[in-house]
């Protein structure tokens, strides 16, 4: 089992009374009124100390992402701050998953290309390169994309992105929105044939249809909890099932979560509680007109959603604010059952994860920790998770004897903290 560390890198101080005074938390919060670009300094002072830690604490990998204009997720720049922990993890030998790099938000097929390789070259082979779609806040509203043409792109900019790292330079490409005379990539990346591409998703079938045609490994990044995820894990697999050629090797997925551990289940709601329920209802203030756009979604996918209930049609169309209750009575509780957030003592939080792991069969665990603004309280989470959680989780699917061809080849496997080793733990 391979664990990966994640932050979604918030602003951290937001009004209290943000919901009621501000329009939406993506596209158009008032960035002269509500952020201190002094206090992002220290933020992001904080979330780097975060991920060295994770990274230290025996995280097989670190994750960043890319979003725009919001104030939840301020991994801009994902390559600049892969770049960054490269640098600090140079001795531990950590894996990079690359989460960002949206095609469609670039404008520039070759510079994803190079940034990509540099970091692999940089980091001697330590990255994946997560190559997402993008969402519609980010792909059409923040960097004015016409909505039907964002997936022709991304396909187009993927097919240049692995052209540019294998083919023998140089060649023309003569895409419908690129055309280069000379693609001639420097330098080359460091894997061979080129770093493992991973893909990133919900309810798209073109998404899961390209990650088993093209062999990449996919991961459900839904925040909503178990419903959803199951529904697209199924039909995921059900996919592959019939696919001649692919195999069920939990390898092939990987989903992200977010976690709060504590001493007992009753100190996990004392520590986390409240601002848990701030950090998702904040995250969830999305202007309903900006959750979608005509032409965004394909006929396919609407169908798709359509098709596998009401429930989860819902969940789909309204994304983060999916979340049970009615905001100023959601609870605590309601994020424990909906399983957007697994919660409790360190035996509670490795039992639910090893159900929820075999139930949906992944290989790749992406965990946040990042629901509180309290840097201490943050680390306190990783800390116990890496000392009472991961060693329980790093065996699953020792047995079955899989490998894992979508790992990073240069990293290497961290010690845990069981293995009495000497770890410098940063503080």
């Amino acid at each position: 089992m391979k664990i990966a560390y994640f932050s979604s890198n918030p602003y951290r101080e937001l009004p209290k009374d943000f919901r009621q005074q501000y329009h939406s938390i993506w596209v158009d919060p008032p960035n002269t009124v509500l952020c201190d670009s002094n206090r992002v300094a220290d933020f992001y002072d904080w979330t780097l100390d975060e991920y060295t830690y994770a990274a230290h604490l025996g995280f097989d990998a670190l994750l960043v992402n890319e979003h725009h204009q919001n104030t939840f997720g301020m991994f801009n720049a994902p390559n600049m701050w892969a770049a960054m922990l490269a640098d600090r993890t140079r001795e531990l030998g950590t894996a990079l998953l690359v989460a960002g790099d949206t095609l469609p938000t670039y404008g520039n097929h070759a510079r994803v290309a190079e940034e990509l390789a540099v970091l692999d070259v940089i980091s001697r082979g330590r990255v994946a390169a997560t190559l997402p779609v993008g969402s519609v806040m980010d792909t059409v509203f923040n960097n004015g994309f016409t909505p039907s043409k964002v997936r022709q792109y991304y396909e187009e900019g993927r097919q240049y992105v692995v052209e540019s790292w294998t083919r023998p330079g140089p060649f023309i490409f003569n895409g419908r929105f690129t055309k280069r005379r000379y693609v001639n990539q420097w330098p080359l990346p460091y894997q061979k044939p080129h770093p493992p591409i991973w893909v990133g998703g919900l309810r798209s079938p073109e998404t899961w249809e390209m990650a088993v045609r093209e062999d990449y490994t996919f991961s459900c990044l839904s925040v909503t909890g178990k419903a959803l995820a199951g529904d697209v894990f199924k039909q995921y697999w059900d996919l592959l099932s019939r696919t001649e050629g692919r195999d069920d090797n939990p390898y092939r997925a990987g989903c992200f979560q977010f976690i709060a551990v504590a001493d007992s289940d009753a100190e996990a709601e004392r520590l986390y509680g409240a601002e848990a329920l701030d950090f998702f209802n904040n995250f969830a203030h999305i202007y309903e007109a900006f959750r979608d756009s005509p032409g965004y979604v394909t006929k396919r996918s609407r169908i798709a959603q359509i098709a596998s209930g009401a429930e989860i049609s819902k969940l789909v169309a309204r994304g983060s604010s999916a979340l049970p209750g009615v905001e100023s009575e959601r609870t605590w509780g309601d994020l424990l059952r909906a399983g957007a957030v697994i919660a409790g003592s360190p035996d509670s939080v490795a039992e639910q994860l090893i159900d929820l792991i075999k139930e949906f069969r992944f290989g790749h665990l992406l965990v946040g920790f990042q629901i509180v603004p309290n840097t201490e309280l943050v680390k306190h989470n990783i800390k116990l998770f890496a000392e009472h959680v991961l060693p329980r989780l790093r065996p699953l699917w020792d047995d079955e004897g899989w490998d894992d061809p979508w790992w990073p080849s240069g990293a290497k496997v961290p010690p845990l903290l069981t293995d009495n080793l000497s770890v410098n733990v940063a503080q």
